[in-house]
């Protein structure tokens, strides 16, 4: 699991660790671990060319000491001068070692010349997006046939939030220092990051809790339920589903299917006619049951261990009579789509709020916008903001489904979900992934556990469906076992 920290206690842990260090210590651990990163960037050292885009403040200086370090190894280093003061050390030290300048001026030829560019222009402290003649720089270096590597963050992504209010550096490679921040792992700021690699210079022990953590394979393995010798459908969990209505009847049917191929000891279905005879057209295994949608308000019986509402269920007068009696039940429940919509931000979130079992809500960053009565463009650019507000706000958990899918939790760092792919920007995938995290709820795990490996599933089970090609949401409904068997193997023996 890899923490993220706020640029706030970053700064604070640094000046508590450099009061025990000699003077540019610090910056020189840093560095090392760039110049590093970049020789394994590079065919080979000697010879290469190496440009850095250098501003006024420590990210340059760690590029200047890095860059230094390649031009010892006999790299051609050539250094672009962003600002009117650059770290003096760090310039005096590549110079010595026999990098030179180029003038903003000249900067294109040299960057389209160039095995690989560091960008040392702005560091975690940099607001808004990038101005002149940074943001020019930063244009040439997206056009350049190089490699592009960010120091600690790329330059006009907001460290905390990951936001990006203009132009702003795209990285292949972010080499970050001490610990993660937020901002690599949110989007829109996440895919400017590229692969993100940290450099450990000893910040640890002055570190507190992380504002947000990222999970990967081997963390959503250490949670996943496994059925024991003793096992019966029941103690699997049964998962209540009410989704899909006549107009759309493949959300059930999608939701039905995700859940069962999770793993969950039984799902019964509830819905109109025409959604039921869909449903067990597909899954025989279901228990499916005629029901109106939109005048029935009791839950199934039977066990029921969890409930999944709202996937294509409609937003009618009585979807909100049905939402309501689902949450006034003692189980655990996941809100998804049309029941977001219901829930507003009247009667139903307060009867919501007061809920004593888990609440998931999962929405898109349409529904969130409507949820909190914000325009969805600032749900875009301010995902973690919004999301932590959600949870706050509502006293449940949210996943804020997306490019980057964020999990948040009241009184819990944030996760952010490593395993997010552009296959499941597809209709119905949405609803492949309720029925998912609502199995996981089914079979006992906490909603916000529920929510970061349902996401992770969802993830890796869109990749290896078809093997990396597009995909439709039935054809990831075949990736999640799959999906499963690899993050078992990520177990220990």
């Amino acid at each position: 699991m890899r923490h993220a920290h706020t640029v706030g206690v970053v700064r604070e842990a640094e000046a508590a660790l450099m009061a025990g260090l000699p003077a540019g210590a610090l910056m020189r651990r840093a560095a090392a671990g760039l110049a590093a990163e970049c020789a394994r960037l590079l065919p080979r050292v000697y010879g290469s060319r190496v440009v850095l885009l250098v501003g006024a403040g420590d990210n340059g200086g760690d590029a200047l000491y890095a860059g230094a370090a390649l031009a010892a190894r006999g790299a051609a280093v050539r250094a672009v001068p962003a600002a009117d003061r650059v770290h003096e050390g760090g310039m005096a030290a590549l110079r010595a070692a026999g990098g030179r300048t180029v003038p903003a001026g000249a900067a294109e030829d040299a960057l389209f010349d160039a095995d690989l560019v560091v960008d040392g222009l702005l560091g975690i402290g940099g607001r808004g997006g990038l101005r002149p003649p940074f943001a020019a720089l930063a244009a040439l270096a997206a056009n350049a046939p190089a490699r592009v590597v960010a120091v600690d963050l790329p330059s006009g992504v907001d460290a905390d939030t990951g936001e990006v209010a203009g132009a702003a550096v795209r990285a292949d490679v972010t080499v970050t220092f001490g610990t993660h921040k937020p901002g690599l792992f949110v989007a829109p700021g996440a895919a400017r990051a590229g692969r993100v690699h940290r450099v450990d210079i000893g910040l640890g022990p002055e570190l507190p809790g992380p504002a947000l953590v990222a999970f990967d394979d081997a963390d959503v393995a250490a949670l996943l339920p496994d059925p024991g010798p003793e096992s019966d459908k029941y103690s699997r969990g049964v998962l209540a589903v009410r989704a899909g209505s006549a107009p759309y009847r493949g959300a059930a049917v999608l939701t039905v299917g995700g859940a069962l191929r999770t793993g969950v000891g039984m799902v019964r279905h509830a819905g109109a006619e025409a959604v039921v005879d869909e449903v067990l057209a597909r899954w025989p295994e279901a228990v499916a049951e005629v029901r109106d949608p939109l005048s029935s308000t009791r839950l199934d019986p039977g066990r029921v261990a969890a409930v999944v509402i709202g996937p294509g269920r409609g937003t009618r007068p009585g979807n909100a009579d049905e939402l309501r009696a689902v949450l006034e039940s003692d189980v655990p429940v996941l809100v998804d789509a049309d029941a977001i919509t219901v829930l507003g931000g009247g009667p139903l979130a307060d009867l919501a709020r007061g809920r004593t079992a888990p609440t998931l809500l999962t929405p898109h960053a349409g529904e969130l916008a409507r949820l909190l009565g914000v325009d969805r463009e600032a749900v875009e650019a301010r995902r973690l903001e919004h999301a932590t507000r959600a949870a706050r706000e509502l006293d449940c958990t949210v996943l804020l489904k997306g490019s980057t899918t964020l999990v948040a939790h009241p009184g819990a760092p944030v996760a952010a979900d490593t395993a997010g792919t552009p296959l499941l920007a597809a209709a119905g995938t949405g609803d492949v992934l309720s029925g998912i995290a609502g199995a996981l709820l089914a079979t006992g795990l906490p909603a916000a556990e529920a929510a970061v490996c349902g996401a992770h599933l969802h993830g890796r089970a869109a990749v290896l469906a078809r093997a990396g090609a597009p995909i439709s949401a039935s054809d990831l409904l075949d990736g999640i076992p799959r999906a499963i068997l690899e993050l078992r193997a990520h177990r220990p023996a």
